[in-house]
């Protein structure tokens, strides 16, 4: 080795350990404002994650090039990852995505278009699986839906003026990319509101593959919680006012009963659903599956007893996401299996 290979080798890890080191005292910076009392065990693990996480992508942006690295991006599997990316870098697209240069292989011709659930964002929710599809080559993208621009909370709009959001995203990447069709990976209501783009808004010709996680495709009883609160009088109109999209994915709500009438899928697009027996959000969790042609139902649990993920650790559960590959790519399909925990993941 030259001596001014060493010299520039010797510089890119001095580099590194000066952009970690800052990196990791910004992110625990953030967190420490986020929190000034003494924390729990699992308040400390969350701690330790997400500082971990935020250092991660912090050295992302800081370090020249590393950001370039499509086919090499970290995969976090871990809600801290996205708590992290927010607290860093709010509103931004999740690592890998959002690169309207990438034109799709023959091997993956379909773009992937990500889509977070109510109350979600696309920085929160994708820091695990955005890295992980750009990673096996596919050209990822995200957006935010049903909410004011910069708004921290997002998905809590009107249902069909949501689809009609991701409608214009959609043509957006079919414009940019020159594919034929995208396929789309989305979150409770992020994929159950595109059925409703691919039902009623053209969408069946511009969609090949729906794949999602943990969906309120027949509404959800919240534990009967919905159905109590509009039970009183003024609950419903006090429930729409916080959350319209909320009184929509209530179980029996008209928006449903529309959703489903003529059954659950369009010819020409596939369907995968990915539930985990632990989801307190969408219940009873019969009313995530779907049924009709071409539509497969999943539980995680089926074919891994460790995994404990709730509704939210789902995004960051590498069992489940893996899932998601297979579906994108069955002729490359595998399966996983790893202790994962409710909200962190795993």
């Amino acid at each position: 080795m030259s001596d001014s290979h060493r010299s520039r080798t010797s510089l890119t890890r001095t580099s590194l350990t000066r952009a970690w080191s800052a990196c990791t005292v910004s992110a625990r910076t953030v967190f420490a404002r986020t929190s000034r009392t003494r924390t729990s065990r699992l308040r400390a693990k969350l701690r330790r994650t997400v500082v971990a996480a935020a250092a991660s992508l912090c050295l992302l942006g800081a370090v020249p090039g590393t950001a370039g690295a499509a086919t090499n991006y970290p995969v976090p599997y871990s809600f801290g990852a996205g708590i992290a990316a927010q607290l860093l870098h709010p509103g931004s697209a999740p690592v890998g995505a959002n690169d309207f240069g990438c034109r799709p292989s023959a091997e993956h011709p379909y773009p992937v278009v990500l889509v977070h659930g109510t109350f979600g964002n696309m920085t929160d929710s994708w820091q695990s699986l955005s890295p992980l599809l750009a990673n096996n080559g596919y050209c990822v993208f995200a957006l935010d839906y049903g909410g004011s621009p910069g708004n921290l909370f997002q998905g809590y709009g009107d249902i069909p003026a949501s689809a009609g959001q991701l409608a214009a995203f959609v043509d957006r990447v079919l414009a940019a990319t020159g594919a034929p069709k995208v396929d789309i990976v989305g979150h409770s209501q992020g994929g159950m509101m595109p059925r409703y783009f691919i039902r009623n808004l053209g969408g069946a010709a511009k969609v090949h593959e729906l794949v999602g996680l943990a969906l309120s495709n027949h509404g959800t009883t919240l534990w009967g919680l919905l159905n109590l609160l509009q039970a009183y009088p003024g609950g419903s109109r006090f429930l729409t006012s916080l959350c319209v999209a909320c009184v929509q994915q209530t179980a029996g709500s008209d928006f449903m009963n529309a959703l489903n009438a003529g059954g659950d899928t369009v010819p020409g697009v596939h369907y995968t659903v990915i539930s985990t027996r632990y989801d307190w959000a969408v219940t009873p969790l019969e009313s995530t599956f779907l049924h009709g042609p071409d539509a497969t139902n999943i539980i995680v649990q089926d074919t891994c007893w460790s995994d404990f993920a709730d509704h939210l650790a789902l995004i960051y559960d590498q069992v489940a996401l893996r899932e998601v590959l297979n579906a994108l790519d069955p002729a490359r399909a595998k399966r996983t299996c790893a202790v994962v925990l409710p909200v962190l993941g795993g």
